[in-house]
This record gives C-alpha cells, sequence and structure tokens, in this order.
C-alpha cells in the first residue's frame, strides 16, 4: 500500500497468516508507523471537523440572535401598527362626535340668531306700533282740546248773549209792546277781516275742517283751516286752525313749509293751547329735514318750558331714542292758555 492511501483504509487487522515469520512482509516498527500515522490521521480528521464546526457555530450564533431581534423588531412593529390603527379608529369616533356636536352646534346659534333676528323685528314692529299709537293718542288729545276750546268759545257767546238779553231787556221801555232786544249774534265775535259774507259760521267752518282733517281729507282740510284763518283769525280756535295748516303740511312730508306755519303759531300765538305741540313738533320736522341739532335744541326747550306736560314726556323719548340727553330739568310753569 502507499503511504497515500493510509488514511483511507480501515484499520489493519492482524490475522495469524500475517504473524508467519516467513510471511511477514512489514517489520514491527513499521507497523508501529503504520498504526501511529492512522491515528494521527484520525486525530486531524476529528479535529478538522470540530474546527469546521466551531467555524460553522460561530458564524450561526450571530444570525441566529439577528434573526431573533428581527423578529421581535416585527413584533413591536406589528404592535405598533395595531395600536396606530386602534388610535385611528378611536380619532375616527371622536371626529364623528365632534362633527356633530358641530353641527349641533351650528344649527343651535342659527336658531338663536333666528330667534333673536325675530324679536329686534318684534321690538321694531312694536316701537313703529307704539309711536303710531302715541302719535295717534297725540291727535285724540289735540281733539279733545280742540273740542274743550270749541265749547268753552260757545259757552262765553252763549253767556254773552244772555247778558246783551239781560241788558237789552232791562232798557227797554215799559208798557211797549211789539219792542224785542235787537239781534246782538253778530256782536259776540270779532269783526272778520277779510269779506266774511260768503264764508260760512266760524263754528260750522271749523267743525268741518276739523272733521275732513280726522278723515284723512288733508288738502281739503288745509283749504278750509286756510279759510277760517282769513275770515275768523281773532277768535279762539285761529290758534288751532293754524297749527293743524302746519300738521297737515308735516303729514304730507312738506316740512320746511311745516317749520315755517308751527313758527307761526309760536310767534302768533304763544299762550295758545297749541303752543307745546307745534314746538314738539317743529322739533320733528327739523330733525325730518337733517337739522339734528336744531332739532334737539327744540326739544330741550319744550322740556324746559312745558316739564310737566304730554309733550316733553314725547320729547324725552325722542330725545333718548336719538341716544341724547335731556338738557335741562329745571322745571318752568307752562304759560296758561287764554281763556275767554
Amino acid at each position: 500500500m502507499g503511504g497515500g492511501e493510509i488514511g483511507l483504509t480501515p484499520p489493519l487487522r492482524f490475522s495469524p497468516r500475517w504473524c508467519h515469520p516467513r510471511r511477514t512482509m512489514v517489520s514491527s516498527r513499521d507497523a508501529t508507523g503504520v498504526f501511529l500515522g492512522t491515528y494521527d490521521m484520525q486525530i486531524r480528521n476529528t479535529v478538522l471537523w470540530l474546527a469546521i464546526a466551531a467555524i460553522m457555530l460561530a458564524a450561526g450564533v450571530p444570525c441566529f440572535a439577528a434573526n431573533k431581534e428581527m423578529v421581535q423588531l416585527q413584533t413591536q412593529v406589528q404592535s405598533l401598527q395595531d395600536q396606530v390603527a386602534r388610535l385611528q379608529q378611536s380619532v375616527d369616533m371622536n371626529m364623528g362626535v365632534m362633527k356633530n356636536l358641530i353641527e349641533q352646534s351650528a344649527d343651535s346659534v342659527n336658531k338663536m340668531n333666528a330667534t333673536v333676528n325675530d324679536l329686534q323685528n318684534k321690538m321694531q314692529g312694536l316701537t313703529a306700533d307704539n309711536s303710531g299709537k302715541v302719535d295717534q293718542l297725540s291727535t285724540q288729545i289735540q281733539s279733545l282740546h280742540d273740542s274743550v276750546d270749541e265749547l268753552k268759545s260757545r259757552l262765553a257767546k252763549v253767556s254773552k248773549q244772555l247778558d246783551n238779553m239781560q241788558g237789552g231787556g232791562q232798557n227797554l221801555p215799559a208798557g211797549q209792546p211789539g219792542m224785542t232786544p235787537a239781534p246782538t249774534g253778530a256782536a259776540n265775535a270779532a269783526p272778520p277781516p277779510g269779506d266774511a259774507s260768503a264764508a260760512p259760521p266760524a263754528d260750522v267752518l271749523y267743525n268741518n275742517a276739523l272733521r275732513d282733517y280726522n278723515s284723512g281729507k288733508y288738502d281739503l282740510s288745509s283749504q278750509e283751516f286756510g279759510d277760517y284763518i282769513k275770515y275768523y283769525s281773532n277768535t279762539d280756535l285761529a290758534p288751532n286752525a293754524q297749527f293743524y295748516i302746519a300738521d297737515i303740511e308735516y303729514r304730507q312730508g312738506n316740512f320746511e313749509a311745516a317749520v315755517k306755519d308751527y313758527d307761526k303759531v309760536l310767534e302768533q300765538y304763544p299762550g295758545g293751547s297749541k303752543a307745546a305741540a307745534a314746538q314738539l313738533k317743529k322739533g320733528y320736522a327739523l330733525l325730518e329735514l337733517g337739522q339734528r341739532d336744531a332739532g334737539v335744541r327744540e326739544l330741550n326747550s319744550l322740556i324746559t318750558r312745558y316739564p310737566r306736560s304730554i309733550e316733553a314726556s314725547q320729547a324725552r323719548d325722542r330725545l333718548r331714542r336719538l341716544g341724547v340727553a335731556s338738557g335741562s330739568t329745571t322745571h318752568k310753569p307752562a304759560p296758561a292758555a287764554a281763556t275767554h
């Protein structure tokens, strides 16, 4: 056998034939060398295989550790993904709830705005109605004043007629039948400045004008009041007629003419029963013309002159709506209306 084949042959087996002295071809020394060589080769192979196994184990341990860390990372990533998914689901649910709440809040706000607007409209309507009612009440009060003035005028006329009749009866000579006192109805009124022959009686003309005014027939009423001023300017109802002429102009929107005619009432009949009303409506007309300062001054002057009058209360209300405080709190007695 060759030396290269020793490591690949099975262990040497001894047989009696080999041990025959004559047939022995290998000496004991050689046999010992072969045995030792074979054993050495086996050791070498074992060491080689152990080295290979150690190398493989050395290479495999980091791979195993890396795989384990990768598995752990994958597990953690999956857990994080699950948490993110749950968080997203929770956020979506909360967003849905918040959106619903926002929509409900928006609806509530819109309803509240609608309610507030409705209340504002109602308040404006009530204010307008109250203003209209106040104006209507003022007109009715003025009509009552006119009626009272007219009754006072008629009573004065009747009283004067009775006085004249009594005086005439006392001056009649006794025992003269057929003698009657001269009519005195024409003497109770001041002589009209114009030609009153074609004019109706003063009370008829005034009552017709006032009736047409209350019926809204302003053009006809203005003409009749003008005729009354023309023919009966010295009577007790002349200030009222002049006031209604200005008031008709105010109602028709002719504020400049109304201011001038209200001034006539204040200048020509300062002690008349319509002085306070004329000053109030003059202040209103100035405000309508955009002359705020002049209108405020007129209303404050009215409050000062007639502090306890109905017109003063209306002036304070108008100033309050304008955001202006009344400029005077001094109470002065209003001039007494002239009585006859």
